[in-house]
């Protein structure tokens, strides 16, 4: 008996909390032994309740193998959620990645904790946060600079066939997909671990000491371990926590600002020289509008989906309430609506680069993604152009 208790004694943190006996099991989520130590606990243990670090959307998705089928992508895109669901599925094929190169499905010991909460009638606690709040949260929380930053690398990470580095590895073992994925943006913006790390301690914890049972395991990454043995004595504000934040109102001024200033400035051009300020109107045109359509071409959009990105980028990026690839994505789920078979075989799909082009699913967020970055890129570089006639015709610069 003592043999089996030690062989997960190490990775384990016992706590009293309340008329609650809390156990901590520390697991490494791309390692075989931490599923065999989780069946070893409840055994020796017998919890009344098994806690799991998944949120309702991650059960749901090792739950359901066809939940896709149910998407209705046009809603997603109204919704503004199509870049949180290529998030999501890019994580997904970052899994697949792992699952590949180690022959370990990461967060198995997850999946083993679910399955014998099952078997043996245990109280089965989902602890996690929504990792759609946990993605929202992060990205408003982050600068524009941070905001460029994460863009870039998920796309990226799309063409990436490189395999897993000891530094990712490092950090599955310890933390999650997620913290994994975004590892080398948390060095480089350390707010990020805030709304990563430290917020979801919080809420683990809290999830922890207010369920039933009075004998509670939870399995947990192991790099959780300390803040949620730290957390589970505090208070936390679940409602903060919870909340997707709304957009910093630096960034909703601005929204604003930029157009009323390029129309400022077209019209004084206007006023200075006629010509000079229609050179100016279909710079704003040509490099909105390109740039967009050209964000769509590189996603295999449908042609009517390049032209509405065209026609729409220049208008929608002087309304920060509208955005073009929303338009270029809808144009393009009427014209090439996903088939069941789409979402069927979108799993095996994203496994390989060619997949998300292949995918009616995944190309139209792509096609929302990429019309969007290419809009915003196109208007720096048109407001450059027009600040530019604007300096030359009126001051003479």
């Amino acid at each position: 008996m003592n043999n089996t208790v030690n062989s997960y004694e190490e990775n384990i943190v016992r706590l009293q909390v309340g008329d609650k006996e809390v156990i901590l099991l520390g697991t490494a989520h791309v390692s075989k032994e931490s599923a065999a130590q989780v069946v070893e606990i409840v055994d020796l243990e017998n919890p009344d309740t098994i806690a799991v670090e998944l949120c309702q959307s991650r059960y749901d998705s090792l739950e359901q193998d066809n939940r896709w089928k149910d998407t209705d992508i046009a809603k997603v895109i109204r919704e503004k959620k199509a870049g949180l669901l290529l998030t999501n599925l890019i994580l997904g094929s970052y899994q697949r990645r792992i699952a590949e190169q180690f022959g370990i499905e990461p967060g198995e010991e997850m999946k083993v904790g679910v399955s014998i909460a099952k078997e043996k009638d245990k109280t089965l606690l989902l602890a996690d946060r929504n990792i759609q709040t946990t993605l929202s949260r992060v990205w408003n929380n982050m600068n524009l600079g941070g905001k460029i930053k994460i863009m870039m690398s998920l796309v990226l990470s799309i063409f990436s066939d490189e395999e897993i580095s000891e530094e990712e590895l490092e950090e599955l073992r310890k933390g999650d997909t997620l913290t994994a994925a975004l590892a080398e943006l948390s060095h480089s913006f350390p707010e990020l671990k805030v709304s990563l790390i430290d917020e979801r301690d919080q809420y683990i914890a809290n999830k922890i000491k207010t369920s039933k049972g009075e004998k509670i395991l939870a399995i947990l990454g192991a790099g959780h371990l300390p803040g949620v043995q730290e957390e589970l004595f505090k208070e936390q504000d679940m409602a903060r926590i919870s909340a997707v934040p709304a957009p910093k109102k630096t960034f909703k001024r601005l929204g604003w600002i930029i157009p009323i200033l390029i129309v400022f400035l077209i019209a004084s051009t206007f006023r200075a020289n006629s010509l000079a300020g229609w050179d100016g109107i279909l710079a704003w045109i040509l490099w909105n509008g390109g740039l967009s359509a050209l964000g769509t071409l590189l996603a295999f959009g449908h042609p009517l989906s390049i032209l509405t990105a065209f026609l729409v980028a220049p208008i929608s990026s002087m309304n920060p309430l509208l955005a073009a690839g929303w338009f270029a994505g809808l144009v393009e789920s009427i014209i090439r609506k996903p088939k069941v078979d789409d979402f069927e075989h979108l799993s095996t799909d994203l496994a390989s680069v060619t997949g998300f082009w292949k995918n009616h699913v995944t190309r139209i967020l792509l096609v929302v993604v990429f019309a969007n970055v290419g809009s915003t890129v196109g208007t720096l570089i048109g407001g450059a152009e027009v600040i530019r006639l604007f300096l030359r015709t009126v001051w003479g610069g």
